[in-house]
């Protein structure tokens, strides 16, 4: 099970960060996605992190304001938000693929598990 926290309502320009547990397995062995869906839109990769030597990618429209971190021993996984805009509001998801070493991917078939996601409302 993966449980995402952290989102909520900031004014444009500022920052969250999202913080995905899992309970039931180790994070050790999976590449860690995050993914939004806004309303009306389709579900759409915005980052991950391999599961070994930290390797990431992110998606164009947030390169540079956004960062993923993990933290093996606390089986939690982060996405840190800057300089947030209207735009980025969206339900937020982790998923745990099962890539293997350095390999990271924003493919959403290519990840097996889901958590329930979480708001980030970005308004004034």
């Amino acid at each position: 099970q993966l449980v995402e926290s952290g989102g909520g309502l900031v004014q444009p320009g500022g920052s969250l960060r999202l913080s995905c547990v899992a309970s039931g397995f180790t994070l050790d062995y999976y590449a860690m996605g995050w993914f939004r869906q806004a309303p009306g839109k389709e579900r759409e990769g915005v980052s991950c992190i391999s599961s070994t030597d930290g390797y990431t990618t992110f998606a164009e429209s947030v390169r540079g304001r956004f960062t993923v971190s993990r933290d093996n021993a606390k089986n939690t996984v982060y996405l840190h938000m800057s300089r947030l805009k209207p735009e980025d509001t969206a339900i937020y998801y982790c998923a745990a693929s099962k890539a293997p070493g350095d390999y990271v991917t924003l493919s959403i078939d290519e990840y097996d598990y889901w958590g329930q996601g979480t708001q980030v409302t970005v308004s004034s």
